[in-house]
């Protein structure tokens, strides 16, 4: 068994705390994107929930905990996705929500946080600056801070994710997870649980070029961090990876890869065309590597997880060409 901060016992525990709606989300063969990439794709939909995305099982867990106790207030920064899920699962247990974001940040999404009835603070800069305005808040109010990926809620909340992947080890050849790579709770979490119940399976993070924060700082071995970020998939744009999410990201990746943004929009366009999929740009990251890496991947079977489906409908157009 692998060693991280993760434990598989807690990850089973955190299952029966998700709601279902959030689990078991559809995998599938997908035949009709196969011959233009060479390889057998199967989908991970993580779209199919009432936050489109992977994050309301981090939260689900985190919410169910608040409820029973004290403390009925929390704070977090985020991209859009998590401050949704986390909207989404306080509602109907009465807690408090701040969600602090980019004013940036994609549209659609922090619409749909107010409309689940968090709070909503902007800031007048990046995800990062975020972080550091819920952590005043949080320090400010005595209340708690979610901070994704540190906490491990949102890693074991992910990590059910590869309960459900973790029947590939019954497979004959050896498949690959390809796994969208931002703070890191998805892939060390989903990593974490296939290289404990699945080890042959080969996890593979992905990164866009222009946010290689995390994936440099995997294949540097120490924590890198950049000045400033420049793609389109903000849902994994971070400048400071966390040092303990490093270390646990160390232990259960086998490679980390950066994708240029022509493959993350051809990717979207892919989902789109051969799947039906509309995505947003991070859930594309995983068709990205497979098209700037064919060689690679030619004959195998790949599986990537489709992490969130929360996009601007005006950019996608203009991105996809519609």
């Amino acid at each position: 068994m692998v060693r991280t901060r993760l434990d598989l016992d807690r990850i089973r525990t955190a299952q029966r705390l998700i709601d279902p709606v959030f689990l078991d989300s559809p995998l599938y063969r997908c035949e009709a994107m196969e011959p233009v990439l060479g390889c057998a794709v199967s989908i991970k939909l993580e779209t199919a929930n009432p936050v489109r995305s992977f994050k309301g099982r981090g939260t689900e867990v985190i919410a169910s905990q608040l409820a029973a106790g004290n403390s009925r207030a929390v704070v977090c920064a985020s991209a859009g996705n998590l401050g949704q899920a986390l909207a989404w699962s306080a509602r109907d247990r009465g807690l408090d929500v701040t969600v602090v974001a980019s004013r940036f940040a994609t549209a659609a999404k922090l619409d749909r946080i107010r409309a689940l009835g968090a709070e909503l603070e902007l800031v007048d800069g990046d995800h990062e600056l975020a972080r550091d305005r819920a952590a005043a808040i949080a320090q400010h109010h005595g209340i708690r801070l979610l901070e994704d990926s540190l906490d491990l809620e949102t890693c074991e909340g992910a990590a059910t994710i590869g309960l459900e992947l973790a029947e590939l080890r019954h497979q004959a050849e050896h498949p690959v997870v390809l796994i969208a790579l931002g703070g890191g709770a998805m892939a060390t979490g989903v990593g974490y649980v296939l290289k404990t119940l699945a080890p042959k399976v080969e996890i593979v993070c992905v990164q866009p070029a222009g946010a290689p924060a995390m994936t440099w700082s995997w294949q540097q071995r120490r924590v890198v961090t950049t000045d400033a970020i420049d793609t389109i998939a903000d849902g994994v744009a971070g400048r400071r990876p966390i040092p303990e999410v490093l270390d646990d990201l160390l232990v259960v990746a086998d490679d980390a890869v950066l994708v240029q943004e022509s493959s993350i929009v051809t990717g979207m366009r892919l989902l789109l065309d051969h799947a039906g999929l509309v995505v947003e740009p991070s859930a594309a990251l995983g068709i990205a590597a497979v098209l700037e890496n064919r060689d690679r991947f030619a004959g195998r079977h790949v599986v990537t997880i489709v992490c969130g489906g929360n996009v601007d409908q005006d950019k996608y157009r203009h991105w996809v060409g519609l």
